[in-house]
């Protein structure tokens, strides 16, 4: 099952929102599925849109885009029950994440069956930060239009290679649904 892009998933001034909203707010270093910190694995800063004042229409939108992917995916999916998450991956620190999957042990991480992940950074303020992901025995790598959005099964295996200058941000939220079968 291969990923699906969906262009434009939002403009660019609602990804300048999104990003000066985050800016703004308290961030908390990324951890695990477990709540484990493991730097050699995970190195990002995390905002949880739930938490950014006037920012309910993003949740709106993601509503929207799942659904549009899911055309395609065709998961049973009956829940979004993680609020989306806005990840910063900077230079500074070589901020990456790599390879996993999104199906993690927890209640609801086990749920997850649909991962949207939409670009927020223009391609040019930033080097490195590729987000791969291995559907088959191939890699692939996903587009980096600024606004641009990418649907794929939670299990399937990614990555966000380290960003070696500027700062890459990504918005990210998962749909759940009952066990594949």
């Amino acid at each position: 099952m291969h990923p699906v892009a969906i262009p434009a998933a939002f403009t660019p001034a609602e990804t300048a929102a999104i990003v000066t909203a985050a800016r703004a707010a308290q961030s908390a270093d990324a951890r695990l599925v477990k709540g484990d910190t493991a730097h050699s694995i995970r190195r990002a800063d995390l905002v949880w849109v739930d938490d950014l004042p006037e920012m309910g229409w993003v949740m709106d939108r993601l509503i929207d885009v799942v659904r549009e992917a899911n055309r395609k995916l065709g998961f049973d999916l009956d829940a979004m029950s993680e609020s989306p998450q806005v990840a910063r991956y900077g230079a500074e620190r070589q901020g990456h994440f790599d390879w996993h999957s999104d199906i993690g042990g927890g209640v609801v991480a086990s749920r997850r069956k649909l991962t949207l992940v939409t670009q927020l950074s223009d391609p040019a303020d930033y080097e490195g930060g590729a987000l791969n992901l291995q559907p088959d025995s191939n890699i692939a790598e996903a587009g980096r239009g600024l606004g641009d959005a990418i649907a794929f099964p939670s299990f399937v295996l990614h990555r966000v290679t380290p960003v070696t200058r500027g700062e890459r941000f990504s918005l990210s939220i998962w749909a759940h649904g009952p066990a594949f079968r």
